[in-house]
């Protein structure tokens, strides 16, 4: 299985910070943001990762990559626990490569940009301004990864979902699961997805977080989706044709989700996490 994690877009709701550093290298007490995805994605067996990026994005690679020097200086003054959390950043079996996308069309077009190198294989999409609180779920068993083990006992591709208020809807793409209700860790099918409806045309609450494991035939259909919401080409668009062909599940995540995309979002998340590490 391997992941596609999208980093190319520019971050504007976090801007003035987001002008010069990416989002994803905002940090969340001491690591950044992407960080906590790639673990996300390696704590539930994948140990291959494709960053969609640009060309203002190098640091996000840098991070990934070994410093030798900075490594050399720590060892020799013995600053043995800073080295060791340098060193985990990339496990040693954990591959992580990138390919740019030219364009900003959308997060489909950004997904079509990793065609060539997950070519057959399943694959498992996960947005990087949405984190999963890890410190009330077990990321190596719940949620990505027991979504992983749905696909691959059933073949059908798993789309997170989350209840949200009513007067958030409009800022999500909304599952329609003909009425049915759907307990965490469970999944069910999807009959359509509708991006950022109001309340009033909503066929539930259950809005797309930000995980999805997906089967090698959505690519063609990718290829073919047209400019959606936005004018961009949506990967929600992609699944709705997928759902004419064959089934498709939602998937209640297990403990919460936070948009870290946005200021508000991402400062509810630093305080909630520095009140739950341990560490702090």
């Amino acid at each position: 299985m391997v992941a596609i994690i999208p980093v190319a877009g520019f971050g504007t709701r976090m801007l003035p910070a987001s002008k010069s550093i990416p989002k994803e290298m905002l940090t969340l007490l001491d690591k950044p943001l992407i960080q906590y995805v790639v673990e996300e994605a390696y704590s539930a067996g994948i140990r291959k990762v494709v960053l969609v990026t640009h060309a203002s994005k190098s640091s996000i690679e840098n991070h990934f990559d070994t410093n030798f020097e900075l490594e050399w200086q720590l060892e020799a003054k013995d600053k043995n626990e800073v080295l060791n959390s340098v060193r985990s950043v990339c496990p040693n079996d954990l591959n992580i490569c990138a390919v740019r996308q030219s364009r900003g069309l959308g997060l489909g077009h950004a997904i079509l940009c990793a065609q060539d190198i997950v070519g057959s294989n399943d694959f498992v999409v996960l947005l990087p301004d949405v984190l999963i609180n890890h410190y009330l779920s077990n990321l190596a068993e719940e949620n990505l990864a027991a979504m992983i083990k749905r696909f691959e006992n059933t073949s059908v591709g798993q789309v997170m979902v989350e209840p949200v208020q009513d007067d958030d809807i409009e800022k999500y793409g909304i599952a329609d699961l003909d009425g049915k209700s759907l307990l965490p860790g469970n999944s069910c099918v999807v009959s359509s997805f509708l991006e950022k409806p109001s309340k009033e045309q909503a066929p539930s609450n259950y809005a797309v977080v930000g995980r999805y494991v997906l089967p090698p035939s959505i690519w063609a259909l990718l290829e073919k989706t047209k400019p959606g919401a936005g004018g961009e080409i949506q990967l929600t668009d992609a699944i709705d044709k997928l759902i004419e062909t064959e089934k498709v599940e939602a998937f209640h995540i297990t403990g919460k989700s936070h948009d870290c995309g946005n200021k508000t979002g991402y400062v509810s998340t630093f305080l909630e996490f520095a009140q739950l590490d341990p560490r702090f």
